[in-house]
Protein backbone atom coordinates (compact mmCIF):
# COMPACT_ATOMS: atom_id res chain seq x y z
CA UNK A 1 0.00 0.00 0.00
CA UNK A 2 1.29 3.44 -0.95
CA UNK A 3 1.01 5.96 1.90
CA UNK A 4 0.48 9.68 1.43
CA UNK A 5 3.30 11.76 2.97
CA UNK A 6 1.91 12.78 6.35
CA UNK A 7 2.16 16.47 7.25
CA UNK A 8 -0.39 16.65 10.05
CA UNK A 9 1.79 15.74 13.02
CA UNK A 10 0.26 18.45 15.21
CA UNK A 11 -2.96 16.45 15.08
CA UNK A 12 -1.19 13.21 15.97
CA UNK A 13 2.14 11.53 15.31
CA UNK A 14 3.07 8.06 14.07
CA UNK A 15 4.19 5.47 16.62
CA UNK A 16 7.86 4.76 17.13
CA UNK A 17 8.43 1.04 16.51
CA UNK A 18 9.89 0.39 19.96
CA UNK A 19 6.87 2.12 21.51
CA UNK A 20 4.52 -0.16 19.58
CA UNK A 21 6.53 -3.18 20.76
CA UNK A 22 6.30 -2.01 24.37
CA UNK A 23 2.54 -1.54 24.15
CA UNK A 24 2.05 -4.95 22.59
CA UNK A 25 4.16 -6.62 25.29
CA UNK A 26 2.01 -5.22 28.09
CA UNK A 27 -1.18 -6.05 26.24
CA UNK A 28 -0.34 -9.62 25.31
CA UNK A 29 2.25 -10.86 27.84
CA UNK A 30 2.26 -8.72 30.99
CA UNK A 31 -1.44 -7.83 31.08
CA UNK A 32 -1.76 -7.42 34.86
CA UNK A 33 -3.65 -4.68 36.68
CA UNK A 34 -1.29 -2.29 38.44
CA UNK A 35 -3.77 -2.12 41.32
CA UNK A 36 -3.60 -5.88 42.00
CA UNK A 37 -1.37 -6.25 45.07
CA UNK A 38 -1.80 -9.93 45.84
CA UNK A 39 0.30 -11.50 43.07
CA UNK A 40 3.45 -10.91 41.09
CA UNK A 41 1.65 -10.21 37.81
CA UNK A 42 0.04 -7.14 39.36
CA UNK A 43 3.35 -6.18 40.95
CA UNK A 44 5.10 -6.24 37.59
CA UNK A 45 2.37 -4.05 36.09
CA UNK A 46 2.82 -1.58 38.94
CA UNK A 47 6.57 -1.59 38.34
CA UNK A 48 6.02 -0.84 34.65
CA UNK A 49 3.88 2.15 35.57
CA UNK A 50 6.57 3.41 37.93
CA UNK A 51 9.24 3.08 35.26
CA UNK A 52 7.12 5.16 32.88
CA UNK A 53 6.44 7.71 35.59
CA UNK A 54 10.18 8.08 36.12
CA UNK A 55 10.83 8.39 32.38
CA UNK A 56 8.29 11.18 31.99
CA UNK A 57 9.46 12.96 35.14
CA UNK A 58 13.04 12.98 33.85
CA UNK A 59 11.97 15.03 30.81
CA UNK A 60 10.33 17.65 33.05
CA UNK A 61 12.95 17.33 35.82
CA UNK A 62 10.28 16.78 38.45
CA UNK A 63 9.53 14.10 41.02
CA UNK A 64 7.88 10.95 39.73
CA UNK A 65 4.99 11.32 42.20
CA UNK A 66 4.17 14.66 40.55
CA UNK A 67 3.18 12.83 37.34
CA UNK A 68 -0.58 12.13 37.32
CA UNK A 69 -1.74 9.95 34.42
CA UNK A 70 -4.84 11.06 32.48
CA UNK A 71 -6.46 10.21 29.16
CA UNK A 72 -4.60 13.05 27.44
CA UNK A 73 -3.85 16.77 27.50
CA UNK A 74 -7.53 17.70 27.20
CA UNK A 75 -8.37 15.97 30.47
CA UNK A 76 -5.20 17.33 32.05
CA UNK A 77 -6.21 20.88 31.10
CA UNK A 78 -9.66 20.36 32.58
CA UNK A 79 -8.28 19.05 35.86
CA UNK A 80 -5.70 21.85 36.08
CA UNK A 81 -8.34 24.55 35.58
CA UNK A 82 -11.63 23.19 36.94
CA UNK A 83 -9.81 21.36 39.72
CA UNK A 84 -8.86 24.72 41.26
CA UNK A 85 -12.42 26.07 41.38
CA UNK A 86 -13.20 25.01 44.94
CA UNK A 87 -9.95 26.46 46.30
CA UNK A 88 -10.49 29.72 44.43
CA UNK A 89 -14.04 30.12 45.66
CA UNK A 90 -13.06 29.41 49.26
CA UNK A 91 -10.25 31.97 49.11
CA UNK A 92 -12.10 34.68 47.14
CA UNK A 93 -9.80 34.30 44.15
CA UNK A 94 -12.11 33.99 41.16
CA UNK A 95 -10.01 35.59 38.42
CA UNK A 96 -8.01 33.74 35.76
CA UNK A 97 -5.67 35.06 33.07
CA UNK A 98 -5.19 33.22 29.79
CA UNK A 99 -4.63 33.98 26.12
CA UNK A 100 -7.01 34.27 23.20
CA UNK A 101 -5.07 31.67 21.21
CA UNK A 102 -5.35 28.73 23.60
CA UNK A 103 -6.58 25.31 22.55
CA UNK A 104 -10.30 24.66 22.98
CA UNK A 105 -9.39 22.28 25.82
CA UNK A 106 -8.43 25.39 27.80
CA UNK A 107 -10.85 27.93 26.37
CA UNK A 108 -13.97 25.82 26.92
CA UNK A 109 -13.33 25.08 30.65
CA UNK A 110 -12.63 28.80 31.14
CA UNK A 111 -15.88 29.73 29.40
CA UNK A 112 -17.70 27.27 31.65
CA UNK A 113 -16.21 28.97 34.70
CA UNK A 114 -17.44 32.32 33.40
CA UNK A 115 -20.99 30.94 33.55
CA UNK A 116 -20.34 30.20 37.23
CA UNK A 117 -19.39 33.78 38.06
CA UNK A 118 -15.66 33.64 37.43
CA UNK A 119 -13.86 36.43 35.59
CA UNK A 120 -11.38 35.50 32.87
CA UNK A 121 -9.00 37.94 31.16
CA UNK A 122 -8.03 36.78 27.66
CA UNK A 123 -4.83 38.42 26.39
CA UNK A 124 -4.60 38.83 22.62
CA UNK A 125 -1.31 38.19 20.78
CA UNK A 126 0.44 40.57 18.42
CA UNK A 127 0.31 39.99 14.66
CA UNK A 128 3.22 37.57 15.05
CA UNK A 129 1.10 35.38 17.29
CA UNK A 130 3.16 36.12 20.41
CA UNK A 131 1.59 36.83 23.79
CA UNK A 132 3.16 39.75 25.66
CA UNK A 133 4.62 38.82 29.03
CA UNK A 134 3.99 42.39 30.15
CA UNK A 135 0.30 42.14 29.24
CA UNK A 136 -0.03 38.86 31.14
CA UNK A 137 1.67 40.11 34.30
CA UNK A 138 -0.06 43.48 34.18
CA UNK A 139 -3.43 41.72 34.36
CA UNK A 140 -2.58 40.07 37.70
CA UNK A 141 -4.53 41.40 40.68
CA UNK A 142 -5.24 40.35 44.26
CA UNK A 143 -8.04 37.96 43.31
CA UNK A 144 -6.10 36.26 40.49
CA UNK A 145 -5.86 32.51 41.08
CA UNK A 146 -4.32 31.13 37.89
CA UNK A 147 -2.47 32.01 34.70
CA UNK A 148 -2.88 29.46 31.91
CA UNK A 149 -0.75 29.97 28.79
CA UNK A 150 0.14 27.32 26.19
CA UNK A 151 3.79 26.74 25.37
CA UNK A 152 3.48 26.14 21.62
CA UNK A 153 0.40 27.02 19.59
CA UNK A 154 -1.09 24.01 17.80
CA UNK A 155 -2.09 26.01 14.70
CA UNK A 156 0.88 28.30 14.13
CA UNK A 157 3.73 26.63 16.02
CA UNK A 158 4.51 29.93 17.75
CA UNK A 159 6.49 29.53 20.98
CA UNK A 160 5.12 31.57 23.87
CA UNK A 161 7.41 33.19 26.50
CA UNK A 162 6.56 30.87 29.40
CA UNK A 163 10.00 31.30 30.98
CA UNK A 164 9.54 35.08 31.11
CA UNK A 165 6.09 34.68 32.62
CA UNK A 166 7.47 32.24 35.20
CA UNK A 167 10.22 34.70 36.11
CA UNK A 168 7.63 37.45 36.57
CA UNK A 169 5.70 35.25 38.99
CA UNK A 170 8.72 34.58 41.21
CA UNK A 171 7.27 36.42 44.20
CA UNK A 172 3.62 35.73 43.44
CA UNK A 173 1.22 33.12 44.81
CA UNK A 174 -0.62 32.88 41.47
CA UNK A 175 -0.62 29.36 40.03
CA UNK A 176 0.89 28.93 36.57
CA UNK A 177 -0.44 26.27 34.19
CA UNK A 178 1.14 25.46 30.82
CA UNK A 179 -0.53 23.40 28.10
CA UNK A 180 2.58 21.68 26.70
CA UNK A 181 0.87 19.22 24.36
CA UNK A 182 2.88 20.52 21.40
CA UNK A 183 6.21 21.08 23.18
CA UNK A 184 6.76 18.23 25.64
CA UNK A 185 9.73 16.15 24.52
CA UNK A 186 10.65 18.78 21.92
CA UNK A 187 11.56 21.87 23.96
CA UNK A 188 13.19 20.49 27.09
CA UNK A 189 14.63 23.35 29.18
CA UNK A 190 11.63 25.72 29.40
CA UNK A 191 9.34 23.08 30.92
CA UNK A 192 11.88 22.34 33.64
CA UNK A 193 11.32 25.79 35.14
CA UNK A 194 10.39 25.18 38.81
CA UNK A 195 7.95 28.13 38.87
CA UNK A 196 5.56 26.34 36.50
CA UNK A 197 3.04 24.60 38.75
CA UNK A 198 0.96 22.56 36.31
CA UNK A 199 1.87 21.09 32.92
CA UNK A 200 -0.46 19.21 30.56
CA UNK A 201 1.09 16.67 28.19
CA UNK A 202 -0.06 13.98 25.77
CA UNK A 203 1.62 10.83 24.46
CA UNK A 204 0.30 10.87 20.90
CA UNK A 205 2.11 14.14 20.13
CA UNK A 206 5.52 12.52 20.81
CA UNK A 207 5.20 9.28 18.80
CA UNK A 208 3.35 7.47 21.58
CA UNK A 209 -0.16 6.02 21.83
CA UNK A 210 -3.47 7.90 21.80
CA UNK A 211 -5.60 7.86 24.93
CA UNK A 212 -2.90 8.55 27.51
CA UNK A 213 -1.43 11.77 28.86
CA UNK A 214 -0.43 13.32 32.15
CA UNK A 215 -0.82 16.34 34.35
CA UNK A 216 2.42 17.39 36.04
CA UNK A 217 1.56 18.79 39.48
CA UNK A 218 4.73 20.37 40.83
CA UNK A 219 5.12 21.14 44.53
CA UNK A 220 5.97 24.71 45.47
CA UNK A 221 7.35 25.31 48.96
CA UNK A 222 6.58 21.63 49.62
CA UNK A 223 2.89 22.15 48.83
CA UNK A 224 1.15 20.58 45.85
CA UNK A 225 -1.47 22.57 43.91
CA UNK A 226 -4.85 22.37 45.72
CA UNK A 227 -6.62 20.43 42.99
CA UNK A 228 -9.92 18.62 43.44
CA UNK A 229 -10.78 15.58 41.26
CA UNK A 230 -13.39 15.80 38.53
CA UNK A 231 -14.10 12.06 38.74
CA UNK A 232 -14.58 9.86 41.79
CA UNK A 233 -14.05 6.19 42.62
CA UNK A 234 -11.01 3.96 42.96
CA UNK A 235 -8.49 6.37 44.45
CA UNK A 236 -5.85 5.89 41.75
CA UNK A 237 -3.32 8.63 40.95
CA UNK A 238 -3.40 10.00 44.49
CA UNK A 239 -7.15 10.34 44.32
CA UNK A 240 -6.95 12.98 41.59
CA UNK A 241 -7.73 10.77 38.62
CA UNK A 242 -9.49 7.49 39.52
CA UNK A 243 -9.82 4.48 37.23
CA UNK A 244 -7.85 1.40 36.29
CA UNK A 245 -4.49 2.46 34.89
CA UNK A 246 -3.99 1.50 31.20
CA UNK A 247 -0.59 -0.12 31.75
CA UNK A 248 0.18 -0.77 28.04
CA UNK A 249 -0.48 2.87 27.12
CA UNK A 250 1.44 4.17 30.12
CA UNK A 251 4.43 1.94 29.33
CA UNK A 252 4.32 3.18 25.72
CA UNK A 253 4.12 6.78 26.91
CA UNK A 254 7.18 6.27 29.10
CA UNK A 255 9.13 4.72 26.24
CA UNK A 256 8.17 7.59 23.91
CA UNK A 257 9.23 10.16 26.52
CA UNK A 258 12.58 8.46 27.05
CA UNK A 259 13.31 8.38 23.31
CA UNK A 260 12.22 12.01 22.93
CA UNK A 261 14.55 13.15 25.71
CA UNK A 262 17.51 11.43 24.07
CA UNK A 263 16.76 12.32 20.44
CA UNK A 264 15.08 15.74 20.51
CA UNK A 265 18.03 17.61 19.00
CA UNK A 266 18.57 15.03 16.28
CA UNK A 267 14.88 15.13 15.41
CA UNK A 268 14.92 18.92 15.25
CA UNK A 269 17.78 18.93 12.76
CA UNK A 270 15.89 16.49 10.54
CA UNK A 271 12.77 18.68 10.70
CA UNK A 272 14.78 21.77 9.79
CA UNK A 273 15.83 20.19 6.49
CA UNK A 274 12.18 19.66 5.58
CA UNK A 275 11.34 23.21 6.67
CA UNK A 276 13.87 24.73 4.27
CA UNK A 277 12.23 22.96 1.32
CA UNK A 278 8.74 24.05 2.39
CA UNK A 279 9.87 27.66 2.84
CA UNK A 280 11.32 27.60 -0.67
CA UNK A 281 7.96 26.43 -2.03
CA UNK A 282 6.14 29.18 -0.11
CA UNK A 283 8.55 31.77 -1.51
CA UNK A 284 7.95 30.55 -5.08
CA UNK A 285 4.19 30.90 -4.55
CA UNK A 286 4.50 34.38 -2.99
CA UNK A 287 3.02 32.94 0.17
CA UNK A 288 2.78 34.64 3.55
CA UNK A 289 3.88 33.04 6.82
CA UNK A 290 1.23 33.41 9.50
CA UNK A 291 3.11 34.25 12.67
CA UNK A 292 6.68 34.83 13.73
CA UNK A 293 9.46 33.28 11.66
CA UNK A 294 11.80 33.29 14.66
CA UNK A 295 9.77 32.17 17.69
CA UNK A 296 8.40 29.06 16.01
CA UNK A 297 8.94 25.31 16.09
CA UNK A 298 11.03 23.88 13.25
CA UNK A 299 8.40 21.29 12.34
CA UNK A 300 5.34 23.57 12.02
CA UNK A 301 4.48 26.16 9.40
CA UNK A 302 1.20 28.02 8.98
CA UNK A 303 0.98 30.03 5.76
CA UNK A 304 -1.40 31.47 3.20
CA UNK A 305 -1.06 31.83 -0.56
CA UNK A 306 -2.85 34.88 -1.98
CA UNK A 307 -6.01 34.10 -4.01
CA UNK A 308 -6.08 30.41 -3.00
CA UNK A 309 -8.63 29.01 -0.56
CA UNK A 310 -7.33 26.37 1.86
CA UNK A 311 -10.26 24.02 1.21
CA UNK A 312 -9.46 24.05 -2.51
CA UNK A 313 -5.79 23.30 -1.78
CA UNK A 314 -6.56 20.36 0.48
CA UNK A 315 -8.96 18.92 -2.11
CA UNK A 316 -6.41 19.34 -4.92
CA UNK A 317 -3.62 17.77 -2.85
CA UNK A 318 -5.67 14.84 -1.59
CA UNK A 319 -3.63 11.68 -2.04
CA UNK A 320 -0.50 13.78 -2.66
CA UNK A 321 0.15 15.07 0.86
CA UNK A 322 -1.85 14.95 4.11
CA UNK A 323 -2.25 18.47 5.52
CA UNK A 324 -4.80 20.51 7.46
CA UNK A 325 -5.96 24.09 7.83
CA UNK A 326 -6.10 24.15 11.61
CA UNK A 327 -6.87 22.19 14.74
CA UNK A 328 -8.03 18.59 14.38
CA UNK A 329 -10.54 19.23 17.18
CA UNK A 330 -12.59 21.58 14.99
CA UNK A 331 -11.94 20.14 11.52
CA UNK A 332 -15.28 18.27 11.25
CA UNK A 333 -17.09 21.56 10.63
CA UNK A 334 -14.93 24.36 9.27
CA UNK A 335 -14.98 27.61 11.19
CA UNK A 336 -12.50 30.43 10.89
CA UNK A 337 -9.47 29.96 13.11
CA UNK A 338 -9.88 31.77 16.44
CA UNK A 339 -6.07 31.84 16.62
CA UNK A 340 -5.56 33.69 13.34
CA UNK A 341 -8.53 35.92 14.12
CA UNK A 342 -6.97 36.90 17.44
CA UNK A 343 -3.75 37.75 15.58
CA UNK A 344 -5.70 40.29 13.53
CA UNK A 345 -5.15 38.69 10.11
CA UNK A 346 -7.45 39.54 7.20
CA UNK A 347 -10.40 37.30 6.37
CA UNK A 348 -8.89 36.27 3.01
CA UNK A 349 -5.61 35.34 4.64
CA UNK A 350 -7.40 33.26 7.27
CA UNK A 351 -9.51 31.47 4.65
CA UNK A 352 -6.34 30.60 2.76
CA UNK A 353 -4.35 29.40 5.77
CA UNK A 354 -2.71 25.99 5.63
CA UNK A 355 -0.90 24.15 8.42
CA UNK A 356 1.98 21.87 7.54
CA UNK A 357 3.35 19.89 10.51
CA UNK A 358 5.85 17.09 10.07
CA UNK A 359 8.38 15.03 12.03
CA UNK A 360 11.57 12.99 11.77
CA UNK A 361 9.51 10.09 10.42
CA UNK A 362 7.75 12.06 7.66
CA UNK A 363 8.29 10.84 4.10
CA UNK A 364 9.60 13.42 1.63
CA UNK A 365 6.80 14.59 -0.70
CA UNK A 366 7.16 15.51 -4.35
CA UNK A 367 7.62 19.27 -3.92
CA UNK A 368 7.59 19.91 -7.68
CA UNK A 369 4.24 18.16 -8.02
CA UNK A 370 2.81 20.19 -5.15
CA UNK A 371 4.08 23.44 -6.71
CA UNK A 372 2.51 22.53 -10.07
CA UNK A 373 -0.86 21.83 -8.48
CA UNK A 374 -0.81 25.10 -6.55
CA UNK A 375 0.13 27.08 -9.66
CA UNK A 376 -2.77 25.45 -11.55
CA UNK A 377 -5.13 26.57 -8.79
CA UNK A 378 -3.95 30.13 -9.27
CA UNK A 379 -4.82 29.92 -12.98
CA UNK A 380 -8.39 29.02 -12.21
Amino acid sequence: MKFTPYFDCNATTPLELTVADKIRFYMEIEYGNAGSRTHEIGTRAKQAVQVARNQIASVIDCNAEEVIFTSGATESNNIAILGLMEFGEQNYKKHIISSAVEHKAVLDPLKYMQTKGWEVTFIKPNKQGIISTKDILSAVRDETLLISVMHVNNETGIIQPIEEIAAGLKNSDVYFHVDAAQSFGKLIDPLQNPRIDLISISAHKIYGPKGIGALITKRRCFKKPPLQPLLFGGGQERGLRPGTLPVPLIAGFGEAAEIARKNCMKRELTCMKMRKKLLQLIKEMNGQINGSTHHVMTHICNFSIPDINSEAVMLALKGIIAISNGSACTSSSYTQSHVLNAMGLSEDRIKGALRFSWCHMTEEPDWNQIATILKNLLLH
